[in-house]
């Protein structure tokens, strides 16, 4: 048991290791040798792990999509008392979005694996399988401002959740190529999840 701990920590080490290349020098710069130092590891420990660099880059989108889903789902779970259905959406697609400092390198990451899937149908499932589970927790919080009364009835929250993913991951590339400031893209969140609690007012 001890030794599959070790190895999948190994795992996760390299993984973090092939993000930090792909962040620092982007996806072409990604060898086994470079992340076999990057992570403080032999390559020979890094071929023991992964049989080859498709699996390895696989295993980092994974990683980093687990992480990014985990951010979001921890910033619910953090809530102590019951917040407003706009608060946890605006909350919550900021963190999908990436858009504060600290999340820059996961961005980076996550753009540079977008712009390689259309050559790799693996990397294009593993990034289908991330934004169904995304739209599924958006769509979750606008059913619990309907629930809450927040959020018209009429509303079609699988449709919503559509519009408002696709929103944040446009505006994590406005952020990183610098048409947008954080602050701005923070703005423009927000006023489309207030667009979308004043379409009760549309009924009325």
């Amino acid at each position: 048991m001890p030794r599959q701990v070790d190895y999948e920590d190994r795992r996760r080490r390299i993984a973090e290791a092939v993000c930090t290349l792909i962040a620092r020098s982007g996806m072409e710069a990604v060898s086994l040798r470079d992340v076999a130092a990057e992570a403080g590891v032999s390559m020979g420990a890094v071929q023991r792990c992964f049989r080859t660099k498709q699996d390895m880059l696989l295993f980092a989108l994974e990683h980093i999509s687990r992480h990014v889903g985990e951010r979001a789902h921890q910033r619910i779970a953090a809530t102590s008392t019951p917040q407003a259905a706009s608060t946890l959406l605006s909350h919550t697609l900021a963190e999908l979005a990436l858009l504060d400092e600290e999340s820059k390198t996961q961005a980076q990451v996550w753009l540079a694996f977008v712009a390689h899937a259309p050559a790799s149908e693996e990397l294009a499932a593993v990034l289908r399988d991330t934004y169904a589970k995304l739209h599924g927790l958006i769509a979750w919080l606008i059913r619990y401002g309907q629930d809450t009364g927040e959020v018209p009835q009429h509303v079609d929250p699988d449709r919503e959740a559509h519009t408002l993913l696709a929103l944040a991951d446009g505006l994590t590339t406005h952020v990183l190529t610098g048409h947008h400031a954080p602050p701005t893209a923070l703005a423009i969140l927000r006023r489309h999840v207030d667009h979308l609690l004043e379409k009760a007012s549309d009924r009325g």
